[in-house]
């Protein structure tokens, strides 16, 4: 058997999950077997996004397990951070301009 930790990070909540698969198990049906989905019900775990140590997989499917990888369950962003420093740096602009 393989050990490995799958890990999900919620707004409210983060949980870690150690588990044993056998060798050669998806990183995507690892994720499965882990029980998460009893921790966090609403969460899409056959479509969501999956990370090793901080690096996306593009196919969580394909790849294999490692002993000792934290496989990383990533939620969908809820605001574009790129949209959000534009509207942080607009803001300042206006506030220094009615300042002067």
């Amino acid at each position: 058997m393989v050990e490995i930790e799958v890990v999900y990070a919620a707004v409210e909540r983060q949980v870690l999950l150690a588990v044993a698969v056998a060798p050669g198990t998806s990183l995507r049906a690892a994720v499965l077997a882990s029980g998460m989905a009893a921790q966090f019900p609403g969460v899409d775990l056959a479509g969501c996004p999956l990370g090793v140590f901080g690096k996306v997989v593009a196919d969580a499917d394909a790849r294999a397990v490692q002993a000792g990888d934290r496989i990383e369950i990533y939620r969908p962003l809820l605001v574009d951070p790129k949209e959000v420093r534009r509207l942080r740096a607009a803001k300042a602009a206006l506030a220094k301009q009615q300042s002067l």
